[in-house]
């Protein structure tokens, strides 16, 4: 049989294959979400992500110091706010001596190098468990928007690279840039979650910050996953408003929505491979239904190849040390 073209000849090893591949993972594609609690030493494993903790303070820096040496380079932190601390107004979210604020410190004091991402919504302090703040069961947007642009302030002055605004508040993007500018942080970066949709995928996430809503859901601010183009009309707004790079989320169910917005920017893009996603895959690798190394690497491989430059994953030191191998 002659054949002009013979495809195959470029997957015949792991040598070519390796040679041609069209996508690679590498440590530098990943951003490290840590989960922070008051206390010392403690180290609570978050029961819907099996393998995933919430720790202290001082566990969390050794944490820090360990993703450095393996050659990841950007952590995004998420603090669990006391019970006490929580009211509709948010405002220990400006704390300077919160739990955010001194831990934005405390690794930059371990890990100057260490690029830090902060999220910036009002859930974790809401009585409500709303990304903002509630008058008559509605979610107000401008009122919100000022108390993100003073927690967006409040992280820069601990030290943070970049504030992650998480919260889907129209213009809010706009008014953090503004507060930046004129606290005379211009070196801070914004880091939009432009396209965040309103996901069924979230669920494990709030269990580890104890932030679920109170009522309702989070339609009203989170995108409809039925939509495309609203995504690209949020996130060419966001880009214009001043966000650096933009965001996805959730990533393996939106891998046409990365697509379209990678096609459509010239900012870097990042994708925010879920809770309920790593969640999805260790539960069917307990069950023996698939091999949890190859779907970890496949997955984020498929996340990347749709054309996001950064991944935001709790499988970041697996991958690291399955790249390695």
């Amino acid at each position: 049989m002659y054949l002009q073209r013979r495809n195959r000849i470029l997957r015949q090893s792991p040598a070519i294959r390796n040679l041609v591949a069209e996508t690679k993972l590498t440590p530098d594609d990943f951003i490290v979400p840590l989960f922070i609690d008051e206390g010392s030493n403690i180290k609570t494993e978050i029961a819907s992500m099996p393998g995933y903790y919430r720790n202290s303070l001082d566990i969390t820096v050794s944490e820090v110091k360990e993703l450095w040496s393996m050659g990841l380079k950007s952590v995004l932190l998420f603090i669990k706010c006391k019970d006490e601390l929580k009211d509709n107004t948010g405002k220990e979210a400006w704390n300077k001596n919160g739990l955010m604020q001194r831990s934005i410190k405390a690794i930059k004091d371990a890990v100057p190098e260490m690029v830090i991402m902060t999220d910036v919504a009002l859930d974790p302090f809401s009585s409500y468990g709303h990304d903002g703040i509630v008058k008559d069961d509605e979610i107000i947007n401008d009122e919100t928007v000022e108390a993100l642009v003073k927690m967006s302030i409040s992280h820069a002055e601990a030290g943070a690279d970049f504030v992650a605004p998480s919260d889907m508040m129209d213009g809010r993007i706009g008014a953090i840039r503004k507060g930046l500018e004129e606290n005379n942080f211009t070196k801070v970066g914004i880091m939009s979650y432009s396209a965040k949709y309103a996901s069924c995928f979230y669920g494990p996430f709030r269990d580890a910050l104890d932030s679920a809503p109170g009522f309702g859901d989070k339609k009203t601010y989170q995108m409809n996953y039925a939509n495309r183009i609203e995504a690209i009309k949020e996130t060419l707004m966001d880009i214009e408003e001043g966000a650096d790079i933009v965001m996805v989320k959730p990533a393996m169910a939106y891998l046409d929505i990365i697509r379209e917005v990678k096609n459509s920017v010239q900012v870097p893009v990042s994708a925010y491979h879920v809770s309920g996603e790593y969640a999805m895959i260790k539960a069917a690798a307990k069950m023996g239904w698939l091999d949890e190394n190859k779907a970890v690497i496949e997955s984020l491989t498929s996340i990347k190849r749709a054309g996001a430059d950064l991944i935001a994953t709790y499988f970041a030191k697996d991958a690291v040390k399955l790249i390695a191998q």
